[in-house]
């Protein structure tokens, strides 16, 4: 299988192909609602193939996997907020027309 790039040709991430190959993902999203044992279900996905990928590591590698997942972690955080900032700010701009 051929490796996909981790970053789009603009040097934004672009994790998109990767999550969309996420079929749990895309099945707990279909009704707009996360529940609760969807999210522990990914949870348990996420500490899964970090057990799978961690022992394999060289410490150095251990080292920059951390900071990507770190970063990735920051970043998600980060842009959920400042969409969630925009669409507030649109919803107020629309009720005031």
């Amino acid at each position: 299988m051929p490796r996909a790039s981790w970053i789009n040709d603009d040097s934004h991430p672009d994790l998109d192909a990767h999550v969309e190959g996420l079929e749990h993902f895309a099945a707990a999203l279909a009704d707009g609602v996360i529940d609760a044992g969807e999210l522990t279900k990914q949870e348990q996905n996420l500490v899964a193939a970090m057990r799978a990928a961690e022992p394999g590591l060289t410490d150095e590698q251990h080292h920059k996997v951390t900071k990507v997942l770190a970063e990735l972690t920051a970043y998600t955080v980060m842009k959920m907020l400042h969409e969630m900032a925009a669409a507030k700010a649109e919803r107020a701009a629309t009720r005031a027309k």
